[in-house]
C-alpha cells in the first residue's frame, strides 16, 4: 500500500484543547486552512508536529474537510536546546518588535527582557503588539519556522534603574553578562562558552550613565563589530555569535 507525502517544512503546534483523545487531534483554524490550501496534503498524507512546550513528531491525516483536519500524532523528539544567551533588550521601536519576537524564538532563546532605557520613547510601551496574545503569536511564529515549540518567556521592565540594581545581578548569577558597546575591546564572539546574559541598547546605543550603571553592577562591555548596526541587527548579530 502506498504511503502518503511527509511535508517537513514549518511545524504545527500542537496545543491541548486541539487533543480529542491520546492520539488525535482535531485542528479548525489557521492550521487547517494551511494544511488544505497551502500544503494541499490529503488523507494519508504526513505532516510535522510538535506539543506546545513538549515533544516533536508527526501527525498523519486522518480526515481532512472544509471546517477541520484530523491527525493521527506521535511524538517522540525532545525539542531543540536552547540558546545559551538570555537577552536583556531596550524596548525597540513597533514596527520591528514582532519580527524581533519571531527572531528571538527562531534561536531558541528562553528568556528576553524589554527594559525601558534613555532613549526609548515612552510611547513604545503603549504599543498593542506587547499584549500577551500578541506577543505569543509573534513567537509562534518563530517556533514554527524554526521547528520549535518551547515558548520563550518575555518579561517587561518599564523602569531602567530599579531593572540594573534591584533584578541584573540575580538574573546574571553565575554566569556572565556582557552589555553592548561599541569601541569595548572584548568581541562577543571571543567571550567563553557557556551560558550568559546579553544587553542591547536601542538604536544610538546605551547612553554613558547606564552603561557605568550596569558596570558598576554587574556587566562587562563587549563589542558586535566595528559597525553602527540597527537593534534587529545587532539582536541577531548578538545570538549568531552565541
Amino acid at each position: 500500500m502506498p504511503t502518503g507525502r511527509v511535508f517537513v517544512m514549518n511545524i504545527v503546534v500542537l496545543n491541548r484543547r486541539d487533543w480529542q483523545d491520546e492520539q488525535h487531534v482535531r485542528l479548525f483554524d489557521r492550521r487547517a486552512d494551511h494544511i488544505r490550501a497551502v500544503l494541499r496534503a490529503a488523507v494519508g498524507d504526513s505532516v510535522r508536529v510538535g506539543e506546545l512546550n513538549g515533544h516533536l513528531g508527526q501527525g498523519r491525516i486522518c480526515a481532512i474537510d472544509a471546517d477541520s483536519v484530523v491527525l493521527r500524532v506521535e511524538l517522540s523528539q525532545p525539542p531543540p536546546p536552547r540558546h545559551r544567551f538570555d537577552v536583556v533588550l531596550s524596548l525597540p521601536r513597533p514596527k520591528v518588535l514582532r519580527r524581533l519576537f519571531r527572531t528571538v524564538a527562531e534561536y531558541g532563546v528562553a528568556n528576553l527582557h524589554l527594559i525601558h532605557s534613555a532613549r526609548v520613547e515612552k510611547s513604545y510601551w503603549q504599543s498593542p503588539l506587547l499584549a500577551p496574545d500578541k506577543v505569543h503569536d509573534a513567537l509562534l511564529a518563530g517556533m514554527e519556522r524554526a521547528s520549535d515549540t518551547v515558548v520563550p518567556q518575555v518579561h517587561q521592565h518599564r523602569r531602567f534603574r530599579p531593572f540594573v540594581e534591584d533584578q541584573l545581578k540575580h538574573l546574571c548569577a553565575g554566569r556572565p553578562c556582557w552589555i553592548a558597546q561599541m569601541g569595548a575591546s572584548l568581541a562577543l564572539r571571543d567571550t567563553p562558552a557557556g551560558d550568559a546574559v546579553v544587553m542591547v541598547g536601542p538604536e544610538g546605543g546605551f547612553v554613558p550613565f547606564e552603561l557605568e550603571l550596569a558596570q558598576a553592577v554587574i556587566a562587562q562591555p563587549v563589542h558586535l563589530g566595528s559597525r553602527t548596526l540597527s537593534v534587529d541587527t545587532a539582536l541577531t548579530t548578538a545570538l549568531a555569535q552565541g
